[in-house]
């Protein structure tokens, strides 16, 4: 059939052979474990288990954070739209991540909980919250299951209990360390060899330490340390990384379809999680490890000290809906590096309105389109998103349905079952935008102040519209439509 451009829409009978969905519709994602892409085999026929790496709740999530937990979001609904069951697990780290994402350095909790004198309790609620609204915002699916490190620490203990007995853990005067050397293989997942590595910073350390990548599985707390427990070991804490081997077990079993998170967590956590789930049972815990690449802002890193730092709320105060945030994070494939300006989300929210206006022209529309062109459609985007969630290609087969001849309901009931991956809210209509009186006498300031030539006055209101979440351009369209209709 391929051989002679068959096109095949749907799973039927032709010449007396049954073709699959499921033959001409594989999923294929790249696996950072075996360095390919790979068709997808869950464990368990129509259910998928999924592991995310969820926030360490001690400061704001950047977007940077959001991207990643977009590209997360991203595959979950893919894998729902062709049919799967998925059960995802997130985890929220409330101990045990230390600020060097080593062996080294204060907890992250404890240190934000100084700087900001509050408990760390008090620190790990706040930013959950502030976490979760900014999923909410970005239209990002919940997981069934959202666990707290601090809750498990029964298991965390009993995992460290099976590694130290089946050889792969030792104890020092400070921690519980896991030794590499017992493995056949460290560096699986990053491709580091230990043998050309030389001795670095984390050896100096703790000089009891048998190997430089030996890591930490439970760390003994200090008598003046605020997050601690019980352990046979004395009054101690977590590693960062057996949080997430011990939850991931506990939740999904010992072997499991799918692991998500940054590309960041690869070299250290994702490998020693790996480490830890051989130490305790033999197995590498995921079958699939997917990895979403860094956000770049024009160009460049993102760092406190360039001031370029941005949450969620710097996009909603420009005057942004959080959704343009997503949509843009669909111009680029997630296993590449995107580059944010703020010239490409004004980009994406004059997109993000024409695909709701093209898709309420469809659905006004009173002409037919056949059948086997709608499939067609359909099997084009889906065959993007399944081939390892090319959302910039599905995004061109989106807009050559929006922009399709003939406007037909048939196209809008279509843009409807895209939506369901790409969670933009298409079928929401454009509201009518009420400015206060404050914030069109400030406009009117500024164009008097550009009328005079004076660039400063107009650039200090500018500054002080936006500040106020006001989009110049919006506050224009409707001051210039209010006049039109009389209703200024």
């Amino acid at each position: 059939l391929q051989q002679h451009n068959f096109k095949i829409y749907n799973p039927t009978i032709i010449v007396g052979y049954k073709i699959k969905k499921g033959d001409i519709m594989d999923i294929y994602f790249y696996n950072t474990l075996t360095r390919k892409k790979e068709k997808f085999i869950p464990i368990e026929e129509n259910k998928v288990k999924m592991y995310s790496c969820g926030p360490t709740v001690y400061k704001d999530a950047t977007i940077g954070n959001m991207r990643t937990n977009l590209f997360q979001d991203t595959l979950r609904r893919t894998l729902e739209y062709n049919g799967y069951e998925v059960k995802q697990v997130m985890n929220i780290t409330d101990v045990g991540h230390l600020v060097s994402d080593g062996d080294e350095g204060e907890d992250k909790i404890l240190k934000s909980a100084r700087e900001e004198h509050k408990t760390p309790l008090e620190i790990a609620d706040y930013y959950t919250k502030l976490f979760f609204r900014d999923l909410e915002r970005l239209n990002v699916e919940t997981p069934e299951i959202i666990c707290k490190a601090t809750d498990h620490i029964k298991e965390m203990l009993e995992m460290v209990k099976k590694i130290m007995k089946n050889g792969y853990a030792y104890e020092t005067s400070t921690a519980i360390y896991f030794d590499v050397s017992k493995l056949d293989k460290y560096g699986m997942l990053s491709g580091i060899n230990l043998d050309e590595q030389k001795a670095g910073a984390r050896v100096d350390v703790d000089p009891e330490k048998r190997n430089p990548y030996d890591f930490a599985l439970w760390i003994k707390a200090p008598k003046e340390h605020l997050m601690k427990w019980d352990s046979p070991w004395g009054p101690s804490y977590p590693g960062w990384h057996i949080e997430c081997s011990a939850m991931s077990t506990k939740y999904l079993g010992e072997e499991f379809d799918i692991h998500t998170g940054g590309i960041d967590l690869i070299p250290t956590h994702h490998e020693n999680e790996i480490a830890q789930n051989i130490g305790a049972c033999g197995k590498i815990p995921a079958h699939y490890w997917l990895h979403g690449e860094y956000l770049l802002i024009d160009g460049g890193k993102m760092s406190k000290s360039l001031g370029n730092v941005y949450l969620l709320d710097d996009i909603i105060n420009r005057g942004y809906e959080p959704l343009v945030y997503r949509l843009f994070n669909f111009s680029c494939h997630y296993r590449g590096k995107l580059n944010f300006t703020w010239e490409g989300i004004q980009s994406a929210s004059i997109s993000l309105e024409r695909l709701r206006e093209g898709y309420q022209k469809h659905l006004l529309g009173n002409t037919n389109v056949s059948d086997e062109e709608i499939v067609d459609l359909e099997n084009r985007f889906k065959q993007a998103i399944n081939d390892d969630l090319n959302m910039p290609l599905a995004m061109s087969v989106v807009w050559e349905a929006v922009r399709y001849q003939v406007q037909s309901p048939k196209i809008a009931k279509l843009l409807e079952k895209f939506d369901t991956v790409l969670g933009i809210e298409i079928t929401k209509q454009k509201q009518k935008q009420e400015i206060p009186q404050e914030i069109l006498e400030l406009v009117e300031q500024r164009k008097i102040a550009r009328a005079e030539k004076n660039w400063a006055k107009s650039d200090e209101l500018r500054d002080l519209i936006l500040s106020k979440g006001y989009s110049l351009k919006a506050v224009s369209y409707t001051h210039l439509r209010a006049h039109e209709t009389g209703a200024y």
